[in-house]
C-alpha cells in the first residue's frame, strides 16, 4: 500500500517545463504533473495514428470506387455482348426454320452486328472470335442474298423455246450466225416479266431487235428482252422479279410474236437455259 502511494505521489509530482523562443519574448515556464505529460504523449501518438489511418482509408476508398466503376462498365458491356449474341442466335434459328434456301435468302436481315468489346481477357478474346464468326456468316449470307436476287430465274414469258442459244441459221437471212439468246414464242400481248430484281438501263428501239428492255441486276448480271409490242418501264426504274416490263410482240426483224431473251454475265453472253432450269422462286 505504501508503494502505491509513493507511485501515485511521483506520478502527480509537478515537472517544470520551460519553452525558450528564438526571439526577445520572455521564456515560458509552466508546471505539469508527470502523468499529464504521459497522457499527452499517448494522445498525440493515437491522434497521429488516427489521422494517418483516415488518409490511407480515403485513398483506399477512392481506389475501390474506381475499380467498382470499371467492373460495372465491363459487366454492362458483357451484358450487351451476350444480348447481341442471343439475338443473332435467335435470328439464325428463325432462318434455319424456314427450311428452303430461297426462303432463308429472302428473309435474311444483314444489318450490322456492331462492335462488342468486354474484359476478363480470356472471355473477351472468345467473344471477339465469336463476333468475327457471326460477322463472317452475315457477310456470306449477305453476298448469297444479293446473288440470289441478281441471278435470273425462269422464262420471262409463258410460251415455248422456238430457237436455242448458239450456232444456227438465221430465220430471215438463212445465213449461219451465233444466236446470243433464246427465242420464246408466245401469244401476242403476253406479259413479259423481269427474270430478276434490277434497274432499267435501256428502254427503247433497238433496230432489228425492235422494242428492247435491258435490265442490270448487279454482281455482273444483266438481261435483254427484245421484239416487245409495248414497253411499260423507263430508264432508271427499279423492278422486282416477275414484275411486268412489256408485252410480247414482233417488232423489228421477227417472223412472229416472240421474246428474244439474253442473259449476260461479266459483259459476255451466256446460255439462258442454265438459269431457266432453276425455275422461279
Amino acid at each position: 500500500m505504501h508503494k502505491i502511494r509513493n507511485l501515485c505521489k511521483k506520478a502527480f509530482t509537478p515537472v517544470s517545463m520551460m519553452v525558450i523562443p528564438h526571439s526577445n519574448i520572455r521564456p515560458l515556464n509552466f508546471k505539469m504533473p508527470l502523468v499529464g505529460i504521459f497522457i499527452s504523449v499517448v494522445l498525440w501518438v493515437f491522434g497521429t495514428i488516427y489521422v494517418l489511418s483516415a488518409v490511407i482509408n480515403s485513398f483506399e476508398y477512392r481506389s475501390m470506387g474506381e475499380k467498382l466503376n470499371y467492373y460495372s462498365q465491363q459487366f454492362i458491356e458483357m451484358q450487351t455482348t451476350m444480348s447481341a449474341l442471343k439475338n443473332s442466335e435467335r435470328e439464325f434459328k428463325r432462318l434455319l426454320s424456314l427450311k428452303t434456301k430461297e426462303k432463308i435468302l429472302e428473309n435474311i436481315d444483314t444489318s450490322d452486328a456492331g462492335s462488342i468489346d468486354i474484359d476478363i481477357e480470356n472471355l473477351k478474346q472468345q467473344i471477339r472470335e465469336t463476333i468475327k464468326s457471326v460477322s463472317g456468316i452475315k457477310d456470306y449470307l449477305r453476298h448469297q442474298r444479293d446473288l440470289y436476287f441478281a441471278i435470273p430465274k425462269g422464262l420471262p414469258a409463258e410460251g415455248w423455246i422456238s430457237s436455242g442459244y448458239g450456232e444456227r441459221k438465221h430465220p430471215i437471212t438463212e445465213e449461219n450466225d451465233f444466236h446470243t439468246g433464246i427465242d420464246i414464242s408466245a401469244s401476242y400481248g403476253t406479259p413479259v416479266r423481269a427474270s430478276s430484281d434490277g434497274i432499267v438501263s435501256f428502254s427503247g428501239w433497238g433496230r432489228g431487235a425492235g422494242k428492247v428492255v435491258v435490265l442490270e441486276h448487279g454482281l455482273g448480271f444483266s438481261t435483254l428482252y427484245a421484239h416487245n409490242s409495248k414497253i411499260i418501264v423507263k430508264v432508271g426504274q427499279k423492278v422486282k422479279r416477275d414484275e411486268i416490263i412489256g408485252y410480247v410482240g414482233s417488232t423489228g426483224n421477227a417472223t412472229g410474236p416472240h421474246v428474244h431473251y439474253e442473259v449476260w454475265k461479266n459483259s459476255s453472253s451466256v446460255n439462258p437455259t442454265k438459269y431457266i432450269a432453276e425455275g422461279r422462286s
